[in-house]
């Protein structure tokens, strides 16, 4: 049996195929050319227990093309690998080495591959994202600039509904004018492109019963259910909810050591487009559901007590804090 791995970078690919001892049958350095890479494939293709991908930026063409041509891919989930950290030397050639031996154990960390399709809804529902996030920088410039002409700061959705004559309006000199109407012009530009893609998305998820699940959860809306629903693909890839938990960076990440705590795990391991969403359902869900904020200041509560409860039998027998 052979084993594969493919240190994948921006221009070029690091290709390796050992057996079952680890002892490497052929390696060889190749351009991001997918006749390439399947030619020099091509004559393990039979005795290939699986070809190892990592998981960087630009992982669709090769893991798209691969499994076109009939192989077995697997997608290294980089975040959860670590190597060894006492080695003298390392090298594109040990890295795809090291991805082929975890294959060979059974232990290596891997990633859903979703079909192409999907991926492409999903990256335009991380696309709005950014164009939001874009938005928002351009929105808080505008703000910024009033509040140091006028020491008094206007409203996002005042913002949002500038135009170029209502700037022409303000008591201001011409330059600043200007400086706010390039701000206003690009708000103006992202938002109707932001608007398109969540017309989009909404026709790609609308009709699945799981978004109409989500967002009858208090505090999950249109956007943060289509999120959430992208990101999360089919659930049956998790076995347990806290897998799915854990997936979503909602669990703590401590390392522990004779009952002390030494450290935090790998707090980066998992998707942090959901781990975003669920928090900004949590806060939705506090100021929007009365139920969530009675469940919340009850556990503020106890929390408090707790603390308090701490802090005084260290002051009575230290004797270093008085209340």
């Amino acid at each position: 049996m052979k084993y594969s791995g493919i240190d994948l970078h921006s221009n070029n690919s690091v290709v390796t195929v050992t057996d079952d001892e680890d002892r490497v049958v052929s390696e060889k350095r190749l351009p991001n050319d997918l006749p390439k890479i399947l030619g020099f494939l091509s004559p393990w293709q039979d005795d290939l227990a699986g070809v190892v991908v990592e998981s960087t930026f630009n992982w669709y063409w090769l893991v798209d093309g691969l499994q076109a041509a009939g192989f077995r891919v697997h997608l290294a989930n980089t975040t959860a690998i670590k190597k060894y950290e006492g080695l003298k030397h390392s090298g594109d050639e040990a890295d795809a080495r090291y991805l082929a031996h975890l294959l060979r154990l059974g232990i290596l960390p891997t990633g859903t591959i979703l079909p192409p399709d999907q991926r492409a809804v999903r990256d335009l529902s991380r696309k709005r994202m950014q164009l939001v996030r874009s938005r928002t920088a351009h929105i808080l410039a505008v703000e910024n600039i009033t509040a140091r002409q006028h020491g008094a700061r206007i409203s996002s959705n005042q913002v949002k509904h500038l135009t170029a004559e209502s700037v022409d309006q303000m008591p201001l000199s011409d330059d600043v004018a200007l400086a706010i109407k390039a701000n206003v012009a690009v708000i103006t530009t992202l938002s109707t492109q932001i608007d398109l893609l969540e017309k989009r998305l909404q026709e790609k998820v609308v009709a699945r019963p799981e978004y109409g699940l989500l967002t009858s959860v208090p505090g999950i809306g249109q956007v943060l259910a289509t999120t959430i629903l992208l990101e999360t693909g089919p659930i049956e890839r998790f076995a347990a909810a806290g897998n799915f938990a854990s997936y979503a960076r909602c669990v703590d990440s401590v390392l522990t050591s004779n009952g002390k705590k030494k450290g935090e795990g790998n707090t980066k391991n998992g998707n942090k487009y959901l781990a975003w969403a669920f928090v900004e359902a949590a806060n939705f869900a506090l100021r929007y559901c009365a139920e969530a904020k009675r469940f919340y200041e009850r556990k503020k509560a106890r929390r408090t007590t707790r603390w308090r409860s701490r802090r005084w039998r260290t002051s009575w027998r230290g004797r270093a804090f008085t209340f």
